[in-house]
């Protein structure tokens, strides 16, 4: 999957728990500029990461 098909997933998966960006960031501790980097298809999730993206 390329990135920006990638970005699109993790916005709807993010809207669909009622997620801000912000939130998701605190639940992953990470920074919400890196949601936001991955939702529009600049950089990507660490694998690591992927799984408390469920």
């Amino acid at each position: 999957m390329e990135q920006a098909m990638i970005g699109k997933f993790i916005s709807a998966c993010r809207k669909e728990k009622g997620l801000t960006q912000m939130q998701l960031a605190e639940k992953l501790n990470i920074i919400n500029r890196a949601v936001s980097k991955w939702e529009t298809g600049k950089s990507m999730p660490d694998v690591s990461l992927m799984l408390g993206l469920k």
